[in-house]
């Protein structure tokens, strides 16, 4: 039975900025959930918004709207709307739920799943690339069972594009001898290393 989670992350501009277009959100208490915006020109503004937006939508639905696809995909629509006209931003955010993932993803910010007894899968590799604001956004619906012991993880473009499934399990692997409280800056270092040609975001939870 799944009886918790935990939840870190962790962030880094791409190299030579000090602003950072990536915007992350996470909530603990009632329904933990986390979200993220990879935006793109002046979208570390857009990005913000968009959470901001979204965190006031979650914190006012009630749980069995939560559980709903339907509502997740009213609330990701909204989102494509509210930013029609300015700078555009992929957007992925699920909530946990007992024993289980809901959510929605627009864009090509990705979220894994590693099963604490079998191979790493990336729940959102098929999802549609038009971003929140383009007026286009089809969200991609997210749905999956978890289990104690396994980890997801959220993370923009710049973060995953250079790591393959392989080096994210040795990461993972890693871990297990450390506090999980380390793994967000673990994989950002490591995607880093040759340089960061984009900014990066991981969100990290593991479920117990």
């Amino acid at each position: 039975m799944v009886k918790g989670m935990e939840i870190y992350a962790g962030t880094k501009p791409q190299d030579g900025n000090t602003s950072n277009e990536d915007a992350y959100l996470v909530g603990r208490n009632g329904i933990p959930y986390a979200a993220l915006c990879d935006g793109s020109g002046r979208a570390q503004q857009a990005g913000r918004r968009a959470l901001a937006l979204f965190e006031k939508l979650i914190a006012e639905a009630a749980a069995d709207q939560v559980e709903r696809f339907s509502t997740w995909d009213g609330w990701t629509r909204l989102l494509d709307s509210s930013l029609i006209g300015g700078a555009q931003s992929t957007f992925i955010a699920i909530a946990v739920l007992e024993g289980r993932i809901v959510g929605a993803c627009a864009g090509d910010s990705r979220l894994y799943l590693f099963p604490s007894g079998g191979e790493a899968q990336i729940l959102t590799e098929e999802a549609g690339k038009p971003r929140l604001g383009s007026g286009k956004v089809i969200p991609y619906a997210i749905h999956s069972r978890v289990q104690q012991g396994d980890i997801l993880l959220l993370m923009s473009d710049g973060a995953w594009t250079p790591l393959k499934v392989s080096k994210l399990e040795a990461l993972r692997a890693k871990v297990l001898s450390r506090h999980f409280s380390e793994f967000p800056a673990m994989i950002l270092d490591e995607a880093g290393k040759n340089g960061r040609a984009d900014d990066m975001t991981v969100i990290a939870i593991k479920v117990f």
